[in-house]
């Protein structure tokens, strides 16, 4: 490492763009699996030092509090419109029987209530595929693992194996959904009805 470099530990976006526009810095990531992940940047400790005075002293105005609430506010807006626009389209894709009609309201709140949480890593938090088609993967997803032995499977580790579980753990959903999509009768211990219950 040259010298009178340190590094600058991952966890304010804001420092890290500014010393990375600033000059000279190595970049430190971690590969796990597919994914990459940050653990810092090396960068002349003097330019680090420098910056982090500057945003201290930017931070500490009331016009940046008011900004940083504003913005806060704009995020829970959007959040809130974009769980509502998640849940329509959940209970568009359920499409239950209106006899059902209560219990494709309480699938499609608790689906969109694990779904949409910012950060939660689901299929819905995805903007790769429209509402639509996140709506139906992320209602076989919470049939999967509330509704089927699939967190307590032993699957082998064989290249497509969990894929082919998968599938053939969502055409038993699709199968159950269909059941109330045409309105006939529910038993008491059918497994959706007792997941909701939970």
């Amino acid at each position: 490492m040259p010298a009178g470099w340190s590094l600058l530990p991952p966890g304010d976006a804001a420092l890290t763009r500014r010393v990375k526009a600033a000059g000279e810095f190595w970049l430190v990531q971690e590969k796990r699996g597919r994914r990459m992940f940050s653990r810092g940047v090396w960068a002349p400790a003097a330019t680090i030092e420098r910056i982090q005075a500057e945003l201290e002293g930017e931070r500490s105005t009331d016009a940046y509090a008011k900004r940083r609430e504003a913005d806060a506010k704009r995020r829970e807006q959007a959040q809130s419109d974009y769980v509502g626009e998640f849940t329509t389209a959940v209970r568009q894709y359920l499409a239950f029987h209106p006899k059902h009609a209560d219990l494709g309201d309480r699938l499609a709140e608790a689906v969109a209530r694990h779904a949409t949480p910012v950060g939660s890593g689901t299929v819905a938090r995805t903007n790769r595929i429209p509402v639509e088609q996140r709506a139906e993967a992320a209602v076989i997803a919470w049939m999967r693992h509330q509704t089927t032995a699939y967190d307590s499977l032993k699957i082998p580790r064989v290249k497509g194996k969990r894929r082919e579980v998968r599938r053939m753990l969502a055409a038993k959903s699709k199968e159950l959904l269909h059941q109330y999509r045409q309105g006939q009768p529910a038993s008491d211990d059918c497994v959706l009805r007792a997941a909701l219950r939970n």
